[in-house]
């Protein structure tokens, strides 16, 4: 088995540079004391938590300028967690979580290229009711509904981890299960609305996909 091959960027925020080293592509593939076979994820979609997707640039660029305050922060299924990169950058109460066994190597490698300070994280899967992460203020996420089965375990994720006053923000690049997704976080008393976001100028192709906002 190969070594990896990794790739440097920089991305830019308005006067806010974020370092990131990421996987070099999507064919990369390192599990030589099968960790992550034992825990589902195959050959194929390794590697999918390891580059930076357009949906997390539109998230990263969406929260930039969000006003975070005193909130308590949590980043779902963070695979690169640029947004969390930036918004610790900025000094938010950021917690990062991923269920892929090589995030939190990735986090704090780049928390340190970044000179910023360690970033609390948490592997854990949605299905799990007995992690430790507690309660948040706001919750973000990008491009997290693969499967239609995805959209109750998400939905009841955040639900457990949201505090009674609670913002979240999910992009979704167009997998056709947005609106699924807003039926189930009504349910759970969330207002929901969609949007196009307004500037997509950093990204290469158009983007297809919306911003959803659930709110209670």
């Amino acid at each position: 088995m190969t070594d990896l091959r990794l790739s440097y960027q920089t991305i830019e925020f308005g006067k806010t540079d974020i370092h990131i080293c990421t996987l070099r592509d999507k064919q990369e593939f390192q599990d030589p004391t099968g960790i992550a076979q034992r825990l589902g994820i195959s050959s194929a979609t390794w590697p999918l938590f390891g580059v930076v997707w357009p949906s997390s640039l539109v998230l990263a660029h969406y929260i930039c300028d969000y006003d975070t305050n005193s909130k308590r922060i949590l980043e779902v299924g963070c695979g690169m967690a640029l947004s969390s990169l930036l918004l610790n950058n900025q000094h938010a109460d950021i917690t990062a979580t991923d269920y892929h066994p090589e995030v939190q190597k990735f986090l704090q490698r780049n928390t340190t290229l970044n000179e910023d300070n360690d970033i609390c994280f948490e592997r854990t899967d949605w299905i799990n009711q007995t992690d430790t992460l507690g309660k948040f203020d706001l919750i973000i996420g990008s491009d997290l509904l693969y499967e239609d089965e995805h959209i109750n375990l998400l939905s009841e994720f955040i639900v457990r981890h949201a505090m009674p006053t609670c913002e979240v923000i999910i992009v979704d690049p167009g997998r056709g299960r947005k609106s699924k997704l807003s039926t189930q976080m009504i349910k759970f008393g969330f207002s929901s609305n969609h949007a196009k976001p307004e500037h997509t100028d950093y990204l290469k192709d158009k983007f297809k996909g919306h911003i959803l906002t659930f709110k209670r």
